[in-house]
Parts: C-alpha cells; structure tokens; sequence
C-alpha cells in the first residue's frame, strides 16, 4: 500500500491536540495551522471546543467524516484505542509520536508489535511510533513537532532520530538549503528507510536524498531500494551504530577481519550510496551534490591565495584518491597573461596574496576550458586588500555549470560577508580545503558509480550436485568445519584448480601417495578439531623423498597429539607442492543483514599486520571484482610496478566470481577461506594452497 498519504493527504487529524504550549499535540496542530496547510485540520480533544480557531472533536468517531492521515500524539496506554478509531473514519495512515514502544524493551517491543498487526489487518500505513513526524513543503504540510516550516528545496530528509531531524533542519537553514521532506522515521514500526527511499526515488521534487540510519530493517531489501534510487538521484547516508556480523566469533581471517562496520560499507558501495564519514559531513556531501553537477573525471583544479592552503588542498587531494591535475599548456600560457609575474600557473594556481577579483576570474575561465580539468576548488584567505564578498559574486558570475566548482573561504568575520554571497548565488563553500576535498571525493565516487557498466554476473559451469551432497552429509552428522580435504572437493568442484595430493593414514601410505604424485610434497595434519593447522606444527613443505614424507608423518601425528590430546586425528594430507608465485587471500563472510560479502588481500604481513583487506557483496560481476583488487593499497604488486612483475589479476577476480557463485547457491556455508591463493604470470591459473569453511547447522525441526 502507497506511503503518498503521508505526504499528500486532503485532511489531517490531530489526536491528542493541545491549548498548552509546548505540548507535542499543541505545536503539531501550531505547524500545521500557521504553515499553512490547506487541507482539513481536525483538533480531537475531549476536554476543548475549539483549539487555535478550529472546531475541537472529542473523538475522531464523534467526528464522524473521513480523515486520510491521523497524527497521534497521545500517552502510549491510549494509542491502541485511537487506532481503532482511526477505522472508523477510513484513515489510510497514522503518524504516532507516542514513545513508549521497542525503545523500552520487550514488553514494548509487544505493545508495538501489536499496534503494525492492527495496522496492517485494516490497510493503514503507521509511521513511528516515537517519531518526529512529517513535513512536505510541496504542499505546507508540516505534520511535525519541528519548528517553523523550511523553505522549499530540493533536498528530502529522512532520519531514525527525531532530534537529528531538528539539527538537520537547523543545518539546512543555516545553508541557506531549501528542503522538500522530511520524515521521522523513529521505531521503524512499519514504514521504514525501504519505504521512504522507494518513494523518494519516484518523488519528482527530490533531487538529494539525505538520511540518518542507526540500523537497517532487511538489508536486502534496502540494498534493491537503494540501487534503485541511487540510478535516478544522489542519496547520502551516516550511518551511526554497528552491525551484529563482527559480534559473533568467527573462526575464519575473513570473518575476523570483516570487523563491527564492513558489511553496511559494501552495502553502500554496492548500492551506489554515498557514505557520509560523519554527521558534518551528511550536508558537505549533499550541498556539493545538489548544487554542482557531477565531475568527468578525478582531477583537480585548485585555486588559491595563498601558498599554505592551497599546499594542504594538494595533500588532500591525493589523499582522498583523486589528483592534482596537470594543466594544459595553453591554460598555463593564457594564466602568464593574465597574471602577475610572480603568480604561481601550475596547480595549485596561487593568484597571491593582493588577488583582486578579476584574477579569480581569469584562474576560473582557464580552467574551466582545460579538458585536462574535471573539478575546481576555489581558496580564499583573508588578507588586508581582499574583497570577499566582490570576489564570491565575481566567482559566481564566471562559473558557466560545466565543472563543479566548491569554495573554501578560510577565515571567520573577515570572510563572512563572502561566505553569505557564496550561499546566497549556489556556490558550496566548506571552512576548510580539507571539507572541500572530502565533498569532491563523495561526487566522483557517485559520478564513477553512474558510469559503471550494466551489472551482469557471470554463471561458471559447475558440479552443484557434488557439492550439495559433500554439505548435506557434513551438516547432518554435525560436522560443521570443513578442513582442507573436503574444503578441496568442494572448490574443485566449482572451477579451482587443486593440486594432486590424497589423504594417508599412515607413513607408508603418505610415502607411497608422494611417490605417485611426485616430489616436492607438502604434508598438512587433517582434524576437523584443529583449524589453524601451521600454530601448531601441522604443515611441512618441501618434503623431498620418501624417508622424509615417512619421518615427517610420524613425527607430525606424535607432537601434535600431545599438544592438542583430544584432537580426532584423521591422517596427514599429502600433496604436490604448489609452484612459486604471489600468494594472495580471498574468503567469503556470511553477514546476517546482507548476506556473503566477499574479501580479497594479499597474504602475509599485508593481511595479518596491515589488515590491506577489501569486501564487496555477491553476487559480483567481473568488473567489481577487479575494483575490489584495485581498491587495496597493495595492488601496485599485483600490478608489478617499480621492475617487479605482475600477476594474472584476472584470474584472482575469476577465483572471486567462483566463490560468490559458490556462496550464493549455499546459504549453508557461513564463512570460507582460500589461504593461500597462489597466482603466477598472466595465463597461469591460480592454485588454491588451503582451505577452510565453517557450515551453518542444520534447523532443529519443530
């Protein structure tokens, strides 16, 4: 059932109306009366006659006529009474501010639970309860506890917290920003972020879409909205709080790793959301994007004057992934014209200290016609011949919408005049080169994420059927941790390439299984009690004959069984030593929201130390796969730069399109690693060195 009641309703009824000011009841029927609402107001309080002018109600049944959106504002004993009343007039959505509900535990998780069954047995949307409320300045609607109505805008608002909802409002007056919603979306009883992104996809007046998020309700259901509305118009969200996936103990380093936050981060890229880093930055991303269009390409303009600060804007410029860009020759030949001698004509441009509107004019114009410019930054310090003000409408009088331009006008009183006619003509401007920055990068990463091609995920032909029974089994004799052998069969299964090997029981076995497959051999311990197999001397590599793979065998099953006495010791896996080559580490973690979220980094130090790790959502595309590996710090030595040779990196994203199939066609399989993956030269195929999995147990049947 639509949401547009919330939004578009022909009356609006206040249950739990007030005369006492400061009251909820009293200043939502305020707003809407003073903001100038021109539909039906109905006031219901059985203690009033008339209320700020209207005819009071003591009951929405007593009314008697229909009402499209009841607000109420009510203690929580009552609320459940209203709704029954709310069927009466035909009421197709409530707004309940009343607290009192899942915020105070389980027994008002019930009463809540309660009131959405009610809701939805009658076809009535419910926003709340413990909400703010709604405001739509479309139409003046300012169903709301907030203060006076915003003026109208672009920008639509949603938040899980009431009170952000005020700072947001605050923040947006400040800018001078015109708004064209903003939702409360409080308990989430009901209508939740879902809703309000798919309607604000649709909604011609919203061009931005800003939230605040503690949770999400079903993550994949947000990761489709999301995607949905991210194609048709920017959406920027802070996410305050943590997922559950990192709470749980993961016996992989890739749930390990994954940590308290990562899954929401691949939620958010995959879906093409721009991350706010910080509540400051929610509007720094959402004023650039709103007023500027979207940057070509990552290269940076930055104009300044005076050195210090346009030094700082370089830094973070590269800093954030973009770069400094290298001006035409032309641009810097027109700039010698046009400039003082001694001005700087590289970038950063320095106009110097003195600077005069018009040389601003003359950086802007330069670089606005360089096709070797994507964006510009404009920087202004307060000197004693500055003109801020003259120079900001100078600046705004240049700018022909072609390239997004941001301002950072340094300074306090002195620029102020300068900052309010930058507000006042469109113009984004940040305290601080750095902010300025940060906002740059959240346009190109949303520009980058419209330009990437469709999405199609690639089907390998595999052997599902092995593979179902190899789980089935372990999961029904309750063996849950698959080791190396039947981790092996599973991946071999789906395309890898395993390297010859066999488990032996004894030393005569493992002489005659090294014998057949060819020296050198590597001998692993094989226990489904014992997860990480090298800690305790379970891993010998390079076995070069026979006497040795016999030695080594007995040894292995002696030390081993006096270090972990309980351990069920199924044998010792022999197997062909894997040619030399990178050894990389790729593995899936099973997020509860989510779902697999798949992980790539480099072995060793890279993964154990510096934690160079990055995760994407599966199912993944080819292409994903690859701006996996280019996004870690690492991937200059998967590149083989500086004299050091490269590797297939196509087949490392192929390894990750095998294992996104894998754990998507089994939910069953909770985490994996491949620990080391071995990749070679390009066209050598990888060898998957080790493995493991963690398997979910079976379902108690009821």
């Amino acid at each position: 059932m639509t949401i547009d009641t919330l939004f578009h309703p022909k009356s609006v009824a206040v249950v739990g109306a007030s005369r006492t000011v400061g009251k909820v009841g009293h200043d939502i029927l305020a707003n809407l009366v003073r903001d100038g609402f021109q539909g039906t107001i109905v006031p219901i309080n059985p203690s009033a006659d008339e209320l700020l002018g209207l005819r009071c109600f003591p009951s929405l049944g007593e009314y008697g006529e229909e009402v499209e959106l009841v607000v109420v504002a009510v203690p929580q004993p009552q609320v459940k009474e209203v709704l029954k009343e709310c069927v009466k007039v035909k009421a197709k959505a409530v707004i309940v501010t009343s607290a009192g509900f899942r915020e105070l535990g389980p027994e008002g998780f019930v009463l809540e639970k309660e009131l959405v069954e009610f809701c939805r047995r009658h076809d009535i949307r419910l926003l709340g309860p413990n909400c703010l409320g709604v405001i739509n300045t479309e139409n003046q609607l300012n169903a709301s506890f907030a203060g006076a109505m915003p003026k109208s805008g672009g920008i639509s608002v949603f938040s899980q917290s009431g009170a952000l909802c005020t700072v947001m409002l605050d923040l947006a007056a400040g800018r001078h920003l015109g708004l064209a919603k903003l939702i409360s979306i409080g308990n989430k009883a009901d209508i939740s972020e879902v809703d309000i992104l798919s309607y604000l996809a649709k909604d011609e007046q919203t061009k931005v879409i800003v939230g605040y998020l503690e949770d999400i309700s079903t993550g994949n259901n947000f990761v489709k909205a999301a995607e949905d509305a991210s194609s048709q118009k920017p959406v920027v969200i802070f996410k305050a709080g943590t997922t559950t996936a990192g709470l749980r103990a993961a016996a992989s380093h890739t749930g390990v790793l994954a940590g308290t936050d990562t899954a929401y981060g691949a939620a958010f890229k995959r879906s093409g959301v721009v991350r706010a880093d910080n509540f400051e930055s929610l509007f720094d991303y959402a004023t650039a994007l709103y007023m500027q269009p979207l940057p070509k390409g990552n290269n940076i303009l930055i104009i300044t004057n005076a050195g210090g600060p346009g030094t700082m804007a370089a830094d973070a410029v590269e800093r954030a992934g973009m770069r400094v860009a290298e001006l035409d020759r032309n641009t810097a030949t027109a700039l010698r014209d046009k400039l003082p001698r001694v001005a700087s004509v590289g970038n950063p441009i320095d106009v110097l200290g003195d600077a005069d509107p018009e040389r601003y004019v003359a950086a802007i114009e330069a670089a606005q016609s360089d096709p070797a410019v994507d964006a510009i930054l404009v920087i202004l310090t307060p000197q004693a011949m500055t003109r801020p003000a003259e120079t900001a409408q100078a600046i705004a009088n240049t700018i022909d919408g072609t390239k997004p331009v941001v301002a950072s006008f340094m300074g306090g009183a002195d620029v102020m005049p300068g900052r309010k006619e930058l507000t006042a003509t469109g113009l984004p401007d940040y305290e601080s080169p750095e902010r300025a920055v940060a906002a740059l990068k959240g346009m190109r990463e949303y520009a980058a994420w419209q330009q990437r091609p469709p999405r199609r995920v690639t089907r390998f032909r595999v052997n599902r059927r092995r593979v179902e029974r190899i789980l089935s089994r372990r999961q029904r004799i309750g063996l849950l941790q698959l080791g190396e052998v039947k981790g092996k069969d599973v991946l071999g299964a789906y395309g890898f390439r395993i390297p010859s090997g066999a488990l032996a029981s004894s030393s005569e076995e493992a002489r005659e299984v090294a014998e057949r497959i060819g020296y050198p051999v590597a001998m692993k311990i094989v226990s489904p009690d014992i997860v990480h197999k090298s800690d305790l001397g379970g891993v010998h590599l390079n076995v070069a004959n026979g006497e040795a793979a016999e030695d080594i065998y007995d040894l292995m099953t002696i030390k081993i069984g006096k270090k972990v006495p309980d351990a069920k010791i199924e044998g010792v896996y022999v197997e062909k030593m894997a040619r030399k080559g990178l050894e990389v580490i790729i593995g899936m973690t099973r997020d509860p929201q989510f779902g697999p979220m798949l992980m790539f980094g480099l072995g060793g130090i890279f993964v154990e130390v510096m934690k160079d790790v990055t995760f994407h959502l599966a199912p993944i595309t080819e292409q994903e796969a690859i701006q996996m590996l280019m996004s870690t710090k690492s991937y200059a030595m998967l590149e083989g730069r500086r004299g050091n040779k490269g590797v297939d990196v196509a087949a490392i994203a192929s390894g990750l399109q095998r294992i996104s199939q894998l754990t998507t066609d089994f939910p069953q399989i909770l985490e994996l690693d491949i620990n080391p993956f071995i990749v070679g030269d390009f066209g050598s195929e990888p060898v998957v060195a080790d493995v493991r999995m963690t398997l979910a147990p079976l379902p108690e049947e009821k």
